[in-house]
């Protein structure tokens, strides 16, 4: 299949899927709770993600869910609820900037659907006769929940009425906005090493010189800012709206980057003097 015609397939995976979770926000029973409505809308969504995937023996139709999905939720929360309408514009306004540079991320690297990413094939393989299972539940479910959890600051900002904006706004913006560009710089640097490398070769210039993972550290900056929205709007709620973010931190530290290193070992020895010289995830000056 080409990759124009793939692309036709995901988009319209994804016209189902927000239409069913529209369908279910504007027309299926109140639960009385917007965050509930929210995350019921989320996970039929993705259950309809799902059903693409599965019809079509490549659950990467689920990737660009992880940013397609946030700002939907969150423009939907401030219609229906009436919080200070700067903060308002402010928490979308990131958002929909981090989800537009992923989103056209992904887009930009997506061959086409005879491509799979290499790590669901390896959760099916593992599940054995569960695979099902495995299949629906971590590459599908567990990602839209752990999204979902880093979003609930943002509802908490979105939803809480009569709070002014503070300083403690200013620095999620500013926080929010830099990781987005350090993802952009780092995804571009290594755009152009792919195109250019030599058999072997690893990755250790620019950014991935002073962090062997700068795009993930971009991304778990991204979701602390959205917990200093909440924590700016809700201040009572200081211990737990970093939740989400935290999460993130360890979804990386434990899941992702712990295989994304092993697969680059395995494919170049080399990548060894990397992990010897350069810091894995917050950026400073290499080891000499």
């Amino acid at each position: 299949m080409s990759r124009t015609r793939s692309l036709a397939h995901v988009l319209l995976a994804y016209v189902v899927a927000i239409g069913v979770g529209a369908a279910w926000l504007y027309a299926g029973p109140d639960t009385a709770y917007l965050w509930l409505d929210g995350l019921i809308a989320d996970v039929l969504a993705t259950l309809v993600i799902f059903g693409f995937s599965r019809f079509h023996h490549n659950s990467s139709f689920y990737d660009a869910y992880w940013s397609v999905i946030p700002p939907l939720l969150a423009v939907y929360w401030w219609s229906e609820s009436d919080p200070d309408e700067l903060r308002a514009w402010l928490v979308c306004g990131v958002i929909v900037v981090w989800a537009v540079r992923l989103t056209a991320n992904w887009v930009y690297t997506f061959p086409g659907l005879h491509h799979e990413d290499w790590r669901y094939p390896m959760v099916r393989a593992n599940a054995g006769r569960f695979e099902l299972v495995a299949d629906l539940v971590g590459i599908h479910l567990v990602p839209t929940l752990q999204v979902f959890l880093g979003l609930v600051p943002a509802y908490v900002a979105l939803t809480q009425p009569g709070r002014a904006v503070g300083w403690l706004d200013w620095l999620a913006v500013a926080i929010g906005l830099g990781a987005v560009a350090l993802e952009l710089v780092a995804d571009t640097q290594m755009h152009r090493f792919l195109r250019t490398r030599e058999p072997g070769q690893v990755m250790d210039r620019g950014l991935w010189g002073w962090s062997r993972h700068p795009n993930y550290f971009g991304e778990i900056s991204f979701w602390f800012a959205l917990g200093l929205f909440g924590l700016a709007a809700s201040p009572a709620d200081w211990w737990w709206v970093f939740v989400g973010a935290l999460a993130m931190l360890l979804l990386f530290l434990t899941v992702s980057i712990p295989m994304m290193e092993k697969r680059s070992l395995e494919r170049r020895p080399s990548y060894q003097d990397v992990v010897d010289r350069v810091p894995k995830l917050v950026p400073r000056p290499p080891r000499g």
